[in-house]
């Protein structure tokens, strides 16, 4: 009986997340304009989400000692140039996190 709980707990969440992926691309199709209100939160939000991250991720930086707060600040430098300089999220957030643990386990 538990195994048969699990399949059906996890078919109903595969299902879930289907439909909420499918969703948007059968309320919104090519044929009608989309709200201002979904434009603007389409541009609005990954801003938000990425201070968001920010915050969560600097949210522990120690300032009473120097390897409290200069591995992240240096990796927030680091991710902060790469992006500026290649325009790759992806490459800057790899670097800056390499960056971060390599400075916390050698280093600091």
């Amino acid at each position: 009986m538990s195994e048969l709980h699990t399949w059906g707990t996890v078919a109903v969440i595969a299902l879930i997340t289907a439909a909420l992926r499918f969703l948007p691309f059968i309320i919104f199709n090519s044929n009608k304009k989309a709200p201002k209100i979904v434009e603007k939160l389409g541009r609005i939000l990954p801003y938000s989400v990425m201070g968001m991250l920010v915050v969560y991720c600097l949210k522990g930086v120690s300032f009473t000692s120097i390897s409290g707060f200069m591995p992240a600040l240096i990796a927030c430098t680091v991710v902060g140039l790469l992006y500026v300089w290649k325009r790759s999220t992806l490459i800057s957030i790899i670097c800056g996190t390499v960056c971060y643990m390599l400075l916390v386990q050698i280093v600091f």
